[in-house]
């Protein structure tokens, strides 16, 4: 799912494979994904049934007619999942590619064009505002006090990142290849998945759950659904190709039938407002 609106911070990422970076590198990913979106869309990881079970025992109340926010809702992976919940959902996408695609596959589903830092809500409007891998690039400063002005006595945020379980060999193993090649420290953003991380200010208190779940896809769909990050878009086709070319020829001779089974945390940070 994609993020806050800005060309200062970028849409799409995840905390598995976009640490956070300095300008220009960030504007540069913030519009690598308008231009991959619908490579986003078919082959990135949804999320479990126990997550969305989990956010409504944190708030205290069903998902079925709550009035809710998707922040950074990209090409609507999470917005899908919580409107078959029965929220009633309106999305909030910057991308242009991205709220393209969003409108493809969900034309029944509301999308206003802005930002996280800078929301198209009216005050206390909203029961629930989420984040599906997309709060890490807000600047929460500002995306703090957005949430809290959109939200109606006892509201929530919840953010929600899916990251790799990394206790799984052949992932971490993969994981360490990335850190590699693309000279980035994978697991260190996994670990820094916290309430202070998620807002330095000590406004919000968080509530953290960890959902583990897996999925069984084809190799050329994990190798689809790694490509389309951010870190893999920009440094060009040819650098890119190069290394999934040489991560399908391992993970095909590790898994001869030619599917894995991509293993996932969800890391979920919960924040109610007083009622």
């Amino acid at each position: 799912m994609t993020t806050p609106p800005s060309a200062d911070h970028p849409t799409g990422a995840d905390l598995t494979t976009e640490p956070p970076a300095a300008e220009p590198a960030r504007t540069a990913r913030a519009h690598s994904f308008n231009a991959a979106a619908a490579q986003y869309a078919a082959n990135r990881p949804s999320y479990p049934p126990a997550l969305f079970d989990a956010i409504e025992d944190l708030t205290g109340r069903p998902l079925t007619g709550a009035r809710v926010a998707d922040v950074g809702a990209g090409t609507g992976i999470a917005t899908a999942l919580l409107h078959g919940r029965g929220a009633n959902v309106v999305a909030v996408e910057p991308g242009d590619g991205m709220a393209a695609q969003f409108r493809r596959t969900l034309p029944g589903i509301p999308i206003i064009r802005g930002t996280g830092d800078d929301l198209p809500l009216a005050d206390a409007s909203v029961d629930l505002v989420t984040y599906a891998q997309a709060w890490h690039w807000t600047d929460p400063a500002r995306s703090v006090p957005e949430a809290l002005r959109v939200l109606r006595p006892g509201g929530a945020l919840a953010l929600w990142w899916n990251t790799d379980a990394l206790d799984v060999p052949w992932i971490a193993e993969a994981a360490a290849r990335t850190e590699h090649h693309f000279h980035i420290d994978v697991s260190a953003e996994k670990r820094n998945v916290n309430a202070r991380a998620a807002d330095p200010t000590g406004r919000l208190d968080f509530t953290r759950r960890t959902v583990r779940w897996s999925r069984r896809v084809p190799v050329d769909t994990h190798l689809a659904n790694i490509g389309s990050h951010s870190v893999f878009l920009v440094h060009g086709p040819e650098h890119t190709a190069a290394f999934l070319a040489a991560e399908r020829e391992l993970l095909l001779r590790a898994f001869p039938d030619g599917f894995v089974e991509e293993a996932y945390e969800v890391v979920l940070l919960l924040a109610r407002t007083p009622a």
